[in-house]
């Protein structure tokens, strides 16, 4: 019998005694099931279609086609994530069960044309695939969600804050609509990243193809890709696609951060503008008082995940072309734990805003109480005084330190205190009436006025929220279209099976 193995024993091509003298260590074994992760059901699937294409392209005898086809139904009867973790073999299980089955004759002809580098690239490219759609649908769940709360909200004055500081009023519902740009532009990057993930390696082999005449478009057809990618090196050796799925996610999980540290800020009892409902909230083992967010706090560790991720991809890619093989397996890791990640907090999210308990009152006193309408009345002062904007700004800002020095609030403010810091800047009263002063100064009417366009007034919101809805049901189509897409591949794929089998 020489070097070949008992097929009903047959434990893969690396043996001792073939072109290696001993046995690898088993620390270094690297075609292990258990280490496929979220790909062992696309390299299942790419067997499938491999099986189907030679045998249809008569590169191999119809019925050892056929039955290889008929033992691979066989195994998903029994299982197949059980099966293939039994007969190990890693990206080679299906090949590994094949042989013990039917022998080296029949299951020894399925790697025909095949390499472990388009196995490893289809199934990561499947794996990834379906990970964008579980994300982009995600994403647009949450989209909707805060597009109607914004509406709900156009009206609910807020104070606007940035370096940490009172800034300008605005609103509820355009903080909430500011969210749902950045969550499409998320989709857009995604989107785009799809577009090229969905492209089939399967046939490259390892960098040339095969000399075999493999029908690549029809690989492609059967796996739900909507094309062959149109070079056989490119397709195996070039893997900027992970370095930009990593970048998209970490930019994700930095915009998701963001809004969990938004949230936890509102929630504090120095803000106290929302209540996050208490299923997403933990209290402290001494402190009774406590109500602590947990699930913003996980938003926010997304962000150390997904960028973690994306500094292991690049790292892992740095190399010449060719020598990343073994270390993707780390890249790997790191996306199948932050895309079903990413997926879980989106969803927390969504149900966060969706539940969040406003403190309307709460924040519209914050609004008018910290000189955050105070450009208004420099405004004031240029249309009514016929002022340039400087010099109103610089008179306000005195007025603005007499109310921290005094003790008074914006609403305090009368022609008498706006005249003096005129008359401390240029020697000169302005005689302001207070009327005009006090609709400068009230928060509603701040927001009211700023009518242009992405402005955070009701009207401008809502003119806008209109476009943001027209966007994300075109982004909804797209989605519907790309599930179909990869459903219809995989119904096709069996529809061959059928064909060539028979009905189960």
């Amino acid at each position: 019998m020489g070097r070949k193995q008992d097929s009903r024993k047959y434990r893969g091509f690396r043996t001792a005694g073939i072109r290696l003298s001993e046995e690898l260590l088993p620390h270094l074994v690297s075609h292990r099931t258990e280490r496929l992760g979220d790909i062992l059901w696309a390299v299942h699937e790419f067997d499938k279609a491999h099986i189907v294409m030679l045998t249809e392209e008569d590169l191999i005898p119809r019925a050892d086609g056929v039955a290889m086809l008929r033992a691979l139904r066989v195994m998903e009867a029994k299982g197949m994530e059980k099966t293939r973790h039994e007969v190990q073999g890693g990206l080679h299980s299906g090949e590994q069960y094949l042989i013990r089955a039917l022998g080296e004759e029949a299951g020894g002809r399925m790697h025909l044309g095949r390499s472990s580098g388009d196995l490893d690239e289809v199934g990561r490219r499947m794996a990834v695939r379906k990970h964008l759609l579980d994300l982009l649908a995600s994403l647009n769940a949450f989209r909707r969600t805060l597009l109607r709360r914004a509406d709900e909200h156009a009206e609910t004055v807020m104070p606007g804050y940035t370096q940490g500081q009172h800034a300008q009023p605005t609103t509820l519902g355009h903080w909430l609509s500011m969210w749902a740009l950045a969550m499409e532009r998320n989709f857009d990057r995604l989107r785009s990243l799809y577009g090229r993930v969905n492209l089939s390696p399967a046939g490259a082999a390892i960098m040339t193809g095969s000399d075999f005449t493999l029908n690549r478009k029809r690989l492609a057809e059967l796996l739900g890709f909507a094309d062959a990618l149109p070079h056989t090196m490119d397709a195996i050796l070039s893997h900027d696609l992970e370095m930009e799925a990593a970048s998209t996610l970490a930019i994700l999980g930095t915009d998701m951060a963001r809004l969990g540290m938004d949230l936890m800020q509102f929630t504090s009892s120095e803000f106290d503008m929302i209540d996050v409902p208490d299923r997403f909230c933990g209290t402290s083992s001494i402190m009774m008082q406590k109500k602590n967010p947990y699930a913003p706090q996980e938003m926010k560790a997304l962000a150390a995940e997904a960028v973690g991720g994306a500094m292991t991809a690049f790292f892992v890619e740095k190399d010449a072309s060719g020598t990343a093989i073994l270390e993707r397996r780390r890249t790997e890791r790191a996306f199948w734990a932050v895309f079903p990640m990413a997926v879980r907090r989106l969803k927390d999210a969504n149900d966060i805003i969706a539940a969040v308990a406003v403190k309307k009152r709460r924040m519209t006193w914050l609004a008018a109480a910290f000189w955050g309408q105070a450009a208004d009345l420099a405004g004031a002062l240029v249309r009514e005084r016929g002022l340039p904007w400087r010099s109103a700004h610089q008179i306000v800002g005195i007025l603005v330190r007499y109310g921290h020095e005094r003790g008074f609030m914006p609403h305090d403010t009368t022609p008498e205190l706006l005249d003096e810091a005129a008359v401390e800047y240029m020697d000169k009263k302005l005689r302001l009436p207070r009327a005009v002063i006090t609709a400068a100064l009230d928060p509603a009417q701040c927001v009211r006025r700023r009518t242009l366009f992405g402005g955070p007034s009701a009207k401008a919101a809502r003119r806008e929220l209109k476009l943001f809805l027209k966007t994300l049901s075109r982004d909804e189509i797209f989605l519907k279209s790309a599930v179909a897409g990869v459903e219809n591949g995989r119904a096709g794929l069996e529809k061959a099976i059928d064909a060539l089998v028979g009905k189960r």
